[in-house]
């Protein structure tokens, strides 16, 4: 197995590459804006620095988010279109899962990123493998009392602390946790989800309510 997995979901473009037994390469860089600059360079590095070949993969992970429309389809485009060049399976899996994942944790938990508009995308977890509700896009403060009490992991959590009890690290997604999810699941005979989008809402831009069409005469 040579496992390719990446994340595009949240402002860290993040790569790494599994041989089956550990995470072999990565790199992570954060920057909300270029995650299509950044996500093949990544790639190619991640592959360079463990001395592997685009022909040598197996597999590929995607995360599928929840996030925001224009960073979550780089990631999901570039998945499919290299799954379909090299002939290999792409599977997804939730952003939020690999987020909760690389905590450990083995107490209940909330894992959010940052959705805009003053609301966070979020999942509860029971550990770090086992989430009990969402993923939801919702304003923090209008979960507050559902997740009373519980820790918060991620930049969501973050940025509106005062809505959760406490809140930890991670803050973004690391592809190293997503990979050694998706390997775990796939040993296990776990099903991973189809590299579909997660965006839980209609995306920012719409077409103009006066907009008139223009048709060849």
């Amino acid at each position: 197995m040579l496992l390719l997995a990446f994340d595009t979901a949240t402002p860290a473009v993040t790569v790494a590459l599994h041989d089956g037994s550990q995470v072999v390469s990565g790199c992570t860089q954060i920057d909300a804006r270029r995650h299509g600059e950044l996500l093949v360079p990544g790639i190619v590095a991640a592959l360079a620095d463990a001395g592997r070949g685009r022909a040598e993969l197996t597999d590929i992970v995607v995360g599928v988010g929840p996030g925001p429309y224009t960073g979550l389809r780089v990631g999901l485009m570039t998945a499919r279109a290299l799954g379909d060049a090299l002939g290999i399976p792409v599977h997804g899996i939730c952003t939020l899962d690999a987020l909760a994942y690389a905590t450990g944790r083995e107490a209940p938990f909330v894992a959010a990123t940052d959705a805009r508009r003053k609301e966070v995308y979020w999942a509860r977890y029971a550990d770090a493998r086992t989430r009990l509700e969402g993923p939801s896009v919702d304003r923090a403060a209008d979960i507050a009392a559902s997740v009373e009490g519980l820790p918060a992991v991620g930049a969501g959590a973050a940025l509106y602390a005062d809505a959760f009890t406490s809140v930890g690290g991670p803050e973004h997604v690391d592809a190293a946790a997503l990979a050694r999810l998706a390997v775990e699941r796939l040993k296990d005979g776990g099903e991973l989800l189809a590299p579909e989008p997660l965006y839980l809402r209609r995306p920012d831009a719409k077409v103009p309510a006066n907009y008139k069409p223009v048709t060849p005469s």
